[in-house]
């Protein structure tokens, strides 16, 4: 007769398994624990100290903070100094996101219904590689671009057509005396660095539209104006949506491109950044920050009832 076999001791390791081969949840909330630890101790604790903040003032004598809840910091936010900031970066990211759309649609387009194989492989490719870059550098080289000494100008002059670019810098609240001094060249700088985060979403979007929706508006007699107007569109708004999302915030949360492009105007993400920093007025920095997550909330909150997160 042969001896019976003799297992070896279980360790700690073959009991571990086996418990959570048993409990399955138990290891799915063990694994989930330590990320959604640092979410509620570092982003959302950092929200709510930022939202306490916000909520007390600065004594005007002593330049000290008074640790008492008072909303005279929110009405600071109603002067017209710090209004206009409030709605000079609304308007500009509301300025690049639709630029960012109408740039974006007839790529995504392309690229959803005519790329395929190595040609949508190039697409993403294309999207993607600004993204690697340093932020810093393209930011800095669109300021040498934008100069007056600058390419576009060379090239404007080659052309002959200086006297377009000079009428363009001419006019009112957006001109300057140059690209990189004017509105115009924060909202070149800002389509670019952001495009492809409208491109993405309205892509796939795009991708979701059956053909068969738009072989039956042709059968029907529908011109292709009346089939992007009541077919594509609708269908791809949520990928609009969706990208919108992503150009509007950055864009309100952005305060380097104001300060290297442009004409110095301060916008919230540079309010904050001085306010916090050189001035010290932590709690009027608080409020700031607070108007974007507000804003962001109310948008987040119609966009997911248009069915945006769903191109995402």
């Amino acid at each position: 007769m042969t001896a019976p076999a003799i297992l070896p001791e279980r360790g700690l390791g073959d009991k571990m398994s086996a418990l959570f081969w048993r409990r399955p949840r138990l290891f799915l909330a063990l694994l989930l624990a330590p990320p959604l630890l640092w979410l509620g101790v570092v982003y959302l604790g950092s929200l709510a100290a930022l939202l306490l903040q916000s909520f007390y003032s600065i004594d005007e004598f002593s330049g000290m903070v008074v640790p008492e809840f008072t909303l005279k910091t929110y009405a600071e936010l109603l002067r017209p100094s710090n209004f206009d900031v409030i709605l000079r970066t609304l308007i500009m990211s509301a300025a690049v996101t639709i630029g960012c759309a109408l740039l974006a649609f007839p790529i995504a387009y392309y690229a959803a219904r005519y790329a395929r194989g190595r040609a949508k492989a190039l697409f993403y490719l294309g999207v993607m590689l600004p993204l690697w870059s340093s932020y810093l550098v393209k930011i800095y080289a669109w300021k040498l671009i934008l100069a007056k000494e600058g390419i576009i100008t060379w090239m404007a002059e080659a052309t002959h057509t200086g006297g377009m670019l000079q009428a363009l810098l001419s006019l009112p609240v957006i001109g300057g005396n140059s690209l990189s001094t004017s509105y115009l060249g924060m909202f070149a700088v800002f389509v670019y660095v952001w495009i492809p985060y409208m491109i993405l979403p309205m892509q796939a979007s795009l991708e979701r539209v059956p053909v068969s929706l738009l072989e039956a508006s042709s059968d029907l007699g529908a011109t292709r104006a009346q089939t992007f107007r009541t077919v594509i569109l609708p269908l791809a708004l949520p990928g609009v949506i969706a990208g919108s999302i992503f150009t509007f915030s950055l864009t309100m949360g952005d305060y380097i491109i104001p300060q290297i492009v442009g004409n110095s105007a301060n916008f919230i993400g540079m309010a904050v950044y001085q306010l916090q920093g050189t001035a010290g007025n932590i709690p009027l920095a608080a409020a700031f920050a607070v108007v974007p997550i507000v804003i962001m909330l109310i948008y987040l909150t119609l966009a997911k009832r248009a069915g945006a997160f769903d191109a995402l």
